[in-house]
């Protein structure tokens, strides 16, 4: 089944009024209640779903950055109501404290929000940066995990982000030591204030886009290679696999289409697959300098505009429930992009650079920036995700009272429904 989105939303008058009035109304007023209970109440809608296979009660959540490395921004999100929080992405180290991926710890930062033109046309927003991973010792990091676990509570999930050992041209051996230690220390920490039987502990595997202009990338085969090892050598750091839940998040490389593909293949057919997977990290611009470095990643329409495409091509080439559980990513700008990567498969939704828009992106003049963030996400009458989620139910012939995000992610699978770029 295909399914193409047209400009705008088809919704009953009645609805388009309500969502127009909501949409001005709470532009200059706090909401009653949170998001999640206002949505559910108002507009009959259960946005609850899955992260990993852990229940999250919104879809939208943030990637993994420089606005999730501290408790205050936590408590932030968590009060705004994100659905989860995928924290700094911290380098791997063995017990010693030494890290193979030294490189990517960079204790000088510096962040330009800036308007990006797509290669069609279309406008949007792209972060440029100076810095990498978490800068800053493991036990802090570790001190993050136990803080924002404490801050969050059953609200919202909080993911630990991690790059480890990565193999480079003609190199054979793994430093099976940072997996081990790296991977114990962090399930410790998620679980340190659980009473009684520990959780199973959800683990995003970063590649870096910055992979992309790395020397390590420039063999094929060693990126399938890692892209089959690294859950392994995840899993084995525990006693039971069971402890953990490992997300692939996989990089947009140099190469063309089809080694996206590939990559995708490999996750789900290989000899050892993760439990989900995020889909998918910035372009790299090998060209572009940026303080004086050379070589850049950027987002944007074009970002959207390839993952879509590849998400697109392998859901045809492969039924829906084959397709590992995904967390999309990649200039989700509106709740209507959001619905893009729904149909090819997404449970959730992160992201990053839409939280560092100028004050004047959001039409929402009360609360933090994230709570400005969602009112447009969740409100805007042509582009938000109520719009689009009745859109889709009515499409779908899901005239259910009450509209479940779940029962819509399931519908799509079933049918195996994408998008027709």
């Amino acid at each position: 089944m295909l399914v193409s989105l047209p400009t705008l939303p088809q919704l009953p008058s009645a609805l388009r009024n309500q969502l127009e009035l909501t949409y001005l109304k709470y532009a200059t007023e706090i909401l009653p209640l949170s998001y999640t209970e206002f949505i559910r109440n108002e507009f009959h809608i259960d946005l609850t779903t899955q992260y990993a296979g852990l229940p999250i009660q919104s879809p939208f959540g943030k990637a993994s950055g420089q606005l999730s490395m501290t408790s205050r921004q936590v408590a932030d999100d968590v009060s705004a109501g994100l659905g989860f929080i995928v924290l700094k992405t911290v380098i791997a180290q063995d017990e010693s404290g030494a890290q193979t991926m030294q490189d990517w710890v960079s204790t000088e930062t510096k962040m330009v929000v800036e308007p990006i033109v797509g290669a069609e046309g279309d406008t949007g927003w792209t972060v440029t940066w100076k810095g990498r991973g978490w800068s800053r010792s493991f036990n802090d990091y570790l001190n993050l995990i136990r803080e924002a676990n404490q801050i969050s509570g059953d609200q919202c999930l909080i993911v630990p982000s991690c790059k480890y050992h990565l193999p480079g041209p003609h190199q054979q051996l793994w430093n099976e030591d940072e997996y081990r230690f790296t991977t114990k220390a962090l399930y410790e920490a998620w679980n340190s204030s659980r009473v009684g039987e520990k959780k199973s502990m959800p683990l995003e595997k970063d590649f870096s886009p910055t992979l992309a202009g790395d020397r390590l990338s420039e063999v094929r085969e060693q990126i399938l290679n890692w892209l089959n090892e690294v859950p392994r050598l995840i899993r084995a750091s525990l006693t039971n696999p069971d402890q953990i839940r490992i997300g692939l998040k996989l990089f947009n490389t140099l190469f063309e289409d089809e080694f996206q593909l590939e990559l995708l293949n490999q996750i789900h057919k290989g000899e050892h697959h993760p439990d989900f997977f995020i889909y998918g990290n910035r372009l790299f611009d090998p060209r572009r300098e940026f303080e004086g470095h050379l070589g850049v990643a950027y987002g944007g329409p074009d970002l959207s505009d390839r993952n879509l495409r590849i998400l697109t091509r392998y859901r045809q080439l492969n039924t829906a429930q084959n397709i590992l559980p995904l967390s999309a990513t990649g200039n989700i700008n509106s709740g209507r992009r959001a619905v893009e990567y729904m149909l090819c498969g997404a449970e959730n939704f992160q992201m990053h650079t839409y939280f560092q828009l100028p004050a004047s992106e959001y039409s929402c003049k009360v609360g933090n920036k994230t709570h400005k963030a969602l009112h447009e996400l969740y409100f805007h009458p042509e582009q938000g995700l109520i719009a689009w989620l009745v859109h889709l139910a009515q499409l779908l012939d899901m005239p259910d009272k009450q509209i479940s995000f779940s029962k819509l992610v399931q519908e799509i699978k079933s049918r195996n429904a994408t998008l027709d770029h």
